[in-house]
């Protein structure tokens, strides 16, 4: 895999395109304290049908990392951004935790772009306002050091115990992920799902959406993909054995589930 930046209107993405030419395009989405490297698997493995599209999100990796606070109508803005830079009139995107919600506000604000949406372990509202504000200030204060404390306890967030024991590099390698976010990215990051709610503009999406859960997920839980399901108008819920990283702990799974659906679209 190569990566490339890419200049648009809203600043400079590092993105890595896969797949044939003329192919669909795949548009995946990072979650907080990620990069792109979180979807190698899914790249390869869907690539053969998709034109498979990756970006490091705004304050993420090599992107552009400006000061916040951002907002997800920023984050939604750099996804259209970085299709209009590449000529792209319409994608499926596929976004995790924090790019889960960026797909859902682009469900509600640019239909027109999507040819489906897929939210895996995400909700409409992501955790209470006041805990992504202190957690924003204190990586602001501390910086690097927060980081580390950060990647250091996000084991029991993101993964199963059992699977944290059964493959450890794979803990390291997203461990090594949010060692190594921009501490103003990350925190301006947090400060967007401060903010952002979009529990009552569900039922306006009619773009095709698939939501994945993660059985063990308990940062976004199966009752937050359910309440979704149930406000989004013919949407399909998918639940995998996993925790909140579900496509890194139960690759295969996902992938069928996220492939089954889009040969439907």
């Amino acid at each position: 895999m190569s990566t490339t930046p890419l200049p648009t209107a809203t600043g400079t993405f590092r993105i890595a395109l896969q797949g044939p030419a003329d192919a669909p395009v795949l548009l995946l989405s990072n979650s907080l304290g990620t990069t792109l490297e979180m979807w190698d698997a899914q790249a390869a493995a869907l690539s053969a049908d998709w034109r498979v599209l990756r970006y490091d999100t705004r304050g993420h990796g090599a992107s552009v990392c400006n000061p916040g606070p951002y907002s997800f109508a920023q984050l939604g803005q750099d996804v259209l951004a970085i299709l209009d830079a590449l000529h792209i009139e319409q994608a499926h995107f596929c976004g995790i935790s924090m790019g889960g919600l960026t797909g859902l506000w682009l469900g509600v604000n640019a239909p027109a772009r999507m040819r489906s949406i897929t939210v895996a372990n995400s909700a409409a509202k992501i955790g209470v306002e006041s805990a992504w504000l202190e957690r924003a200030a204190l990586v602001r204060a501390q910086g690097t050091a927060a980081m580390q404390a950060l990647a250091a306890s996000s084991p029991s967030r993101w993964f199963t115990e059992s699977f944290a024991a059964a493959q450890p590099e794979v803990v390291q390698t997203a461990q090594d992920w949010i060692a190594g976010i921009s501490p103003e990215g990350y925190a301006s990051c947090c400060e967007a799902l401060a903010k952002e709610d979009l529990r009552s503009a569900l039922p306006g999406i009619s773009v095709p959406t698939l939501l994945i859960a993660g059985e063990h997920d308990p940062v976004t839980t199966v009752a937050d993909a359910q309440a979704m399901h149930t406000a989004i108008a013919e949407s399909v819920l998918a639940t995998v054995p996993a925790s909140h990283l579900s496509n890194l702990e139960a690759p295969a799974v996902f992938e069928q589930a996220l492939a089954d659906f889009l040969k439907q679209h």
